[in-house]
C-alpha cells in the first residue's frame, strides 16, 4: 500500500513542479452552467443544489469509452459489472442501482426492467457527451420515483459552433495482456465520427456514430475455444464480448425566446455468453467431440425525445415528449468446440422488453420577479413491460409476466431570493400510480452566500424506491423451492439531509483555490428483503422489513494555475443495516470506510502536449450478512459481518496536438495497479462473482492509443 500512494504522490509531483507560473495569454472562460434540478441553466455557482459536472474535456482525457468508466472516478460513486447479463450499473452511497435515477438530457432512460434505474451504464457511449451532472442525495420532489441515492445527468451535445464540423477517432485498447486485430480475437477496438452542420442562426442539425468491440476478458477461464475432457468449468470469459452500435441524430432551433430540438438515439448490443461446461457427444464408429450451449444476447434501444423551451406570455415553459423502447431477445445454440461451428440454433427468445411514454413540463416565472420565482410541474409515464419466466433467478415455473404501469405526478416548488445573501427553496410532489398508494415527497433547500467568496447550502429531499419485476413476480415453487413475489409490497422511503459549505479564493499570483466540505445523511425505510415465512416447509417472499442508514462526510480540493489543474478529495461513511430474516435481526451498528481520489492536468506551454492522472482509492468495506445453515432449513443461522476487501485505481494519459489542434494522439494505461476483482464476503455466489468469495471489478491493466482527427 506504501508503494502505491508514493507512486500518486511522485506523478503529483512531477505535474505539479512542471507548472510555470506565466499563465498562458488571456483566454475567455465560458461560466460552467448546469441545469440538473434548475428552474433552467445557470450557472454552477448560482445553483441551488450542489452539483458536481464532469465535462467533456474531462472525460476526453480520462480515455474512457462510456459512462461507467467515467463515474467510476468519482468518489462514492463504484460501477458494478454483472458476469450473468453483461450490465454495468451505479451504486451510489452503498446503494445498488435501483435507487439511483439515470436522466440522459433530463429525460429518465429506459432500461431492461423498467425507466430510469438498473440502466446499463456501459450502453451509453461518451462519444458525443457535453457534461454528466451528478447531484446526491433524494431528489424525489424534481425526478420522481427511484431518485433516492440521487441523479446522474447525461447532457448530450446538440449543437456545435462552427458552420461545419466533424470529429473523427480511433481507439485501440488491450483487454488485461490481451490484444489482436482480429474477429474472434482479443483487447477493444472503438471508432466514431461526429458531424454538425449550422444551417443558419437559427437551424442546425447534429448526427454521430460509435462503435465500440470488446473482445472479452478471459480473467481464471480460457476463452471460447477451450474445452476440457474432465469439464473442469474453465471455458468461456470472465467479461464476456460485447459489441456495440450506438447513434445519434439531433435537429435544432433557435431564435428569440423559443428554442426547441427533436433528438433519436439508436444502440444495437450483441453479447456473447460462452457457457463454461461442455458435453461429451459421441457421434458413432469411435469418434466424438465436445459441444457446449451458449447464448447471444441480442438489445436493440430507441429514444425519441423532442423538447421545447419558450415563453407562454411572461411565464417559461420547458416541456419534454419522449418514446422509447429496449428489447432484450437471447438465442440459444449448440457450437462444437474443438471443431469450431454451430451444430444447432434455437429460434430467438425475448428476454426482456419495455415500451415507455413519458412526458415532463415546468411553467415558471409566474411574478416575473427576480426576487420570488415559482414552479409548476407535472410528469407522466406509462410503461409497458415484459419478462420471460427465464429472467428471474429460477425459471419462473414458465411464468411470462406482461405488466403495465402508469405514473402521474404535480410537483410545486417556490425559490425565494430573500435577499443578496439568502436564498430559500422549498417543495413537494403528489404522485399518482395505478399500482400502488399515493406518494408524497418533500424537499427544502437553503444557499446562504456567507461572504463574496463563500457559501453555505442545506439540502433536505425525500424519494420512493418501486419494486423491482423479481420482487413483485417472482413464482418457484417446487418439491425443493417455494419462492414467491408479493405484488402488495408498497414502495420504499428515503430521506437525505445534507450541509455543503465551499470557498474559492485567488491569491496575488493568479493561483485559484476551491476548498469543500461536505456532510450527508441518508435514511431509507421499509426495504425490501426475502424473508423466510415458514421454516417447515421452507417458504420465502419478499415484504417490506429493512431498514438503511448512511452518514458520509468529505472535503476536497480545486487548484488551477494557467495550463494545470490539480482537483483532490477524500470522504468517509458509514454505513448501518437493519436486516431481518423474519426470524433474526441484524445488529445496526455503522462500518466506517475511506474513499480518496485525485485528478492532475498539465499542459505544456509551448507543445501543448497534454498528461492527466486519476487515481482514485476505495477503503475495506464492512456490513453484516445472513450466514444460514444449508444442512438444517429450520436453523435459522446468524448476521456475521463481511468484508469487501480495498483496492487503488490509476489512470495515466499522454496527448498530444499537431497541426494547429486539427490531429491528436493520445496514448495511455488504465487500471496501473492491476485490480480485477476484490474479496467479497458479503455477496457469494451471484452473477457479480468471479469466483467464491470474489467481486468482479475490472479487467485489469490495459494500454491505449487513441487518434483524433478534427476537418
Amino acid at each position: 500500500m506504501k508503494k502505491k500512494v508514493l507512486s500518486v504522490l511522485s506523478l503529483s509531483t512531477v505535474l505539479w513542479v512542471n507548472a510555470q507560473e506565466k499563465d498562458t495569454l488571456s483566454q475567455k472562460k465560458i461560466e460552467e452552467v448546469v441545469v440538473t434540478g434548475q428552474y433552467m441553466q445557470q450557472s454552477i455557482n448560482k445553483s441551488i443544489y450542489k452539483v458536481e459536472v464532469i465535462d467533456a474535456q474531462q472525460i476526453k482525457n480520462m480515455a474512457v469509452t462510456n459512462v461507467a468508466e467515467v463515474l467510476n472516478q468519482n468518489l462514492n460513486i463504484l460501477i458494478e459489472p454483472n458476469k450473468g447479463s453483461g450490465n454495468s450499473s451505479a451504486n451510489i452511497m452503498g446503494l445498488s442501482g435501483e435507487y439511483t435515477k439515470i436522466l440522459i438530457d433530463n429525460i429518465p432512460v429506459v432500461s431492461d426492467e423498467g425507466m430510469g434505474n438498473l440502466v446499463d451504464l456501459t450502453k451509453i457511449n461518451v462519444n458525443n457527451i457535453e457534461r454528466i451532472e451528478v447531484v446526491k442525495g433524494s431528489m424525489g420532489v424534481e425526478y420522481g420515483n427511484n431518485a433516492v441515492a440521487g441523479v446522474i445527468n447525461i447532457i448530450t451535445k446538440k449543437n456545435y459552433g462552427k458552420k461545419f464540423t466533424a470529429l473523427a477517432s480511433v481507439q485501440e485498447e488491450t483487454v488485461g495482456k490481451d490484444y489482436d486485430w482480429f474477429k474472434k480475437g482479443n483487447g477493444r477496438h472503438i471508432q466514431s465520427l461526429n458531424l454538425g452542420y449550422k444551417i443558419n442562426d437559427n437551424w442546425s442539425v447534429a448526427a454521430d456514430i460509435n462503435h465500440n468491440d470488446f473482445q472479452g476478458y478471459k480473467g481464471v477461464l480460457n476463452g471460447y475455444k477451450y474445452f476440457s475432457e474432465n469439464n473442469d468449468g474453465l471455458r468461456g470469459y470472465d467479461w464476456q464480448p460485447k459489441d456495440q452500435i450506438t447513434t445519434n441524430g439531433t435537429i435544432r432551433y433557435s431564435k428569440n425566446n423559443t428554442s426547441f430540438y427533436y433528438k433519436l438515439n439508436f444502440l444495437s448490443e450483441k453479447i456473447n455468453y460462452y457457457n463454461p461446461l461442455v458435453n461429451e457427444l459421441y457421434l458413432g464408429a469411435g469418434n466424438r467431440t465436445y459441444t457446449s450451449d451458449d447464448i447471444d444476447y441480442n438489445t436493440k434501444r430507441w429514444i425519441h425525445q423532442f423538447n421545447i423551451q419558450t415563453k407562454l406570455g411572461r411565464i417559461n415553459y420547458n416541456g419534454d415528449f419522449s418514446y422509447q423502447s429496449q428489447e432484450r431477445k437471447s438465442q440459444k445454440y449448440t457450437y462444437d468446440v474443438p471443431n469450431r461451428q454451430e451444430l444447432s440454433r434455437d429460434p430467438e427468445v425475448t428476454f426482456y422488453k419495455s415500451d415507455v411514454l413519458y412526458s415532463r413540463g415546468m411553467f415558471s416565472n409566474f411574478l416575473d420577479s427576480e426576487k420570488i420565482n415559482f414552479q409548476v410541474g407535472y410528469e407522466l409515464d406509462r410503461t409497458k413491460g415484459f419478462a420471460d419466466a427465464t429472467t428471474f433467478e429460477s425459471n419462473n415455473n414458465g411464468k411470462n409476466i406482461q405488466r403495465s404501469i402508469f405514473n402521474y405526478a404535480n410537483f410545486v416548488s417556490a425559490e425565494w431570493k430573500i435577499n443578496d445573501w439568502v436564498s430559500l427553496r422549498p417543495g413537494v410532489r403528489l404522485a399518482l400510480s395505478d399500482q400502488f398508494d399515493s406518494q408524497y415527497n418533500y424537499s427544502a433547500t437553503v444557499r446562504l452566500k456567507t461572504t463574496e467568496k463563500s457559501d453555505i447550502r442545506a439540502v433536505f429531499g425525500s424519494a420512493n424506491r418501486f419494486p423491482t419485476y423479481d420482487e413483485l413476480y417472482t413464482f418457484v415453487v417446487d418439491n425443493n423451492h417455494d419462492i414467491r413475489g408479493n405484488e402488495n409490497l408498497k414502495p420504499e422511503t428515503g430521506y437525505s439531509a445534507a450541509l455543503f459549505w465551499d470557498y474559492s479564493t485567488t491569491n496575488s499570483s493568479d493561483w485559484k483555490f476551491n476548498y469543500s466540505l461536505s456532510g450527508m445523511y441518508l435514511d431509507v425505510k421499509n426495504r425490501i428483503e426475502d424473508v423466510i415465512i415458514n421454516n417447515s416447509p421452507l417458504q420465502i417472499t419478499f415484504l417490506n422489513v429493512d431498514n438503511y442508514k448512511s452518514i458520509l462526510f468529505g472535503g476536497g480540493l480545486n487548484i488551477r494555475k494557467g495550463d494545470l489543474t490539480f482537483n483532490a478529495g477524500v470522504s468517509v461513511m458509514g454505513i448501518s443495516q437493519v436486516l431481518n430474516t423474519g426470524n433474526i435481526t441484524s445488529p445496526d451498528d455503522f462500518n466506517y470506510y475511506a474513499e480518496a481520489n485525485l485528478a492532475a492536468n498539465y499542459t505544456l506551454p509551448y507543445t501543448k502536449t497534454l498528461f492527466a492522472l486519476y487515481y482514485k482509492y476505495t477503503g475495506t468495506q464492512k456490513r453484516y450478512t445472513h450466514q444460514g445453515n444449508a444442512q438444517d432449513p429450520t436453523d435459522p443461522g446468524q448476521y456475521v459481518l463481511g468484508e469487501i476487501g480495498d483496492f487503488n485505481m490509476m489512470n495515466f494519459t499522454v496527448s498530444q496536438p499537431f497541426f494547429k489542434n486539427h490531429f491528436e494522439i493520445s496514448a495511455g494505461i488504465k487500471n496501473i495497479f492491476d485490480v480485477t476483482n476484490v474479496r467479497n464476503t458479503i455477496q457469494s455466489g451471484d452473477g457479480h462473482n468471479a469466483a467464491a468469495n470474489q467481486q468482479n471489478l475490472f479487467y485489469g491493466r490495459s494500454y491505449f492509443a487513441r487518434l483524433n482527427y478534427n476537418f
